[in-house]
């Protein structure tokens, strides 16, 4: 797992490569407008959204070979039919290529993530 010491996500935005940035700040978008009661943070090197201490409900990264998004298990669940034939295992999601990544699907997970109230990715 790439880890960023970024302090902000704006750092860690910075950072990125120049070629996903454009596809990172829009998860991030997607993120701030689907989880309002989920203040954006920095946890384990990659931008996170959590309630106080608890754990993140929801988490991204650009790992070497692909962008990482990182969802509760039940709310994964719930997307099942959704997420068959993806690179995705029990709570992440993995894109090779930043074009591939459904955003009306992000928005869906994460909005049943905020409707759920979850806090464990």
């Amino acid at each position: 797992m790439v880890q960023s010491s970024a302090l902000t996500v704006d750092a860690w935005l910075a950072e990125a490569d120049p070629a996903r940035a454009p596809c990172l700040a829009k998860i991030r978008a997607v993120a701030l407008k689907t989880l309002p009661g989920f203040p954006e943070q920095m946890r384990y090197g990659m931008p996170a959204y959590a309630k106080g201490d608890a754990a993140p409900a929801f988490a991204f990264n650009s790992q070497k070979q692909y962008v990482s998004l990182y969802v509760s298990p039940r709310v994964h669940a719930l997307h099942a039919e959704a997420l068959k034939g993806l690179d995705a295992g029990k709570s992440c999601i993995r894109y090779r290529r930043p074009d591939q990544i459904d955003f009306e699907l992000l928005e869906r997970l994460l909005a049943d993530t905020a409707r759920l109230d979850e806090s464990a990715c």
